[in-house]
């Protein structure tokens, strides 16, 4: 493997099963393009994966079957920590499979991606070290695979990818971690609450890096950026689409205020 395609290097961080060397790979590869080391050569097998390179912890449940807990006690914050953890280290294998994967794009796209990649590679560093003050570390409380499980489902099409990874599921995490940041400073978390700090503020551009390639695909095929989002959301998601929705951090990340008012419409309806 050449030391300098980018390519076989995201291939071979996305693969890579230990959580510290895999982020240490994704922050490598993002500054390493931003001082133009790496060469793009688009020809080659590009792999399905049907399973990204993880620890053999945490074990994966269903989402359903994941207990919750009070954050009152040390094991009831941690196990939240844990959860946002998880998202984050499942991000990374997003954001590098989308650099990996989509490659008819401008250099613009695996730029944004890598960056997306070294942020969500610096998220799960921050709150990993936050498990372990607390005395537990990633893997000890189980994970569910959704992210990922939409990460195959959307493989084929980066538009569809874009909509509903980055505006939908990812998007979630702006919805849900203002109140998530107001229970922890109630039960006294303040070192959590600051890592969800800078979480969110990232989380918002993260989402808008997907509004931005989403909208390029609608523009490039002529489709109409709105019902083609209210289409694939109830083509693809199973489960009631959720709200109430963070509307300031929405629009900030590349929603229309049109759009969210359908979202809103659609909240709670059987998709």
């Amino acid at each position: 493997m050449s030391e300098d395609s980018l390519y076989p290097l995201v291939y071979q961080a996305l693969m890579t099963n230990d959580p510290a060397l895999k982020c240490s790979q994704a922050q490598d590869l993002y500054h390493r393009w931003q001082r133009g080391e790496l060469r793009r050569v688009l020809e080659g097998t590009i792999n399905k994966i049907e399973c990204p390179g993880r620890p053999g912890r945490p074990e994966l449940v269903r989402p359903q079957d994941l207990p919750r807990r009070s954050l009152s006690s040390n094991e009831g914050r941690a196990a939240l920590i844990h959860a946002i953890t998880h998202i984050e280290f499942n991000a990374i294998n997003l954001a590098l499979d989308a650099v990996y994967r989509f490659r008819d794009l401008p250099d613009t796209f695996v730029g944004d991606w890598l960056q997306v990649g070294s942020e969500e590679a610096y998220h799960f560093g921050l709150l990993r070290k936050r498990l372990q003050d607390l005395g537990y570390d990633y893997g000890d409380f189980p994970g569910h695979n959704g992210l990922w499980e939409m990460a195959i489902k959307t493989d084929f099409d980066p538009m569809v990818r874009m909509a509903l990874v980055p505006r939908v599921l990812e998007a979630r995490g702006l919805d849900v971690t203002p109140g998530m940041m107001e229970r922890l400073e109630k039960a006294g978390d303040h070192e959590t609450v600051a890592c969800l700090k800078i979480i969110l503020r990232d989380e918002i551009g993260h989402v808008a890096i997907g509004s931005r390639w989403y909208h390029y695909y609608c523009e490039r095929r002529g489709l109409d950026a709105e019902s083609t989002f209210r289409t694939l959301i109830r083509e693809y998601m199973t489960a009631t689409l959720p709200g109430p929705f963070h509307i300031e951090a929405r629009l900030k990340a590349g929603f229309t205020a049109t759009e969210l008012k359908g979202l809103e419409n659609m909240a709670g309806d059987k998709l």
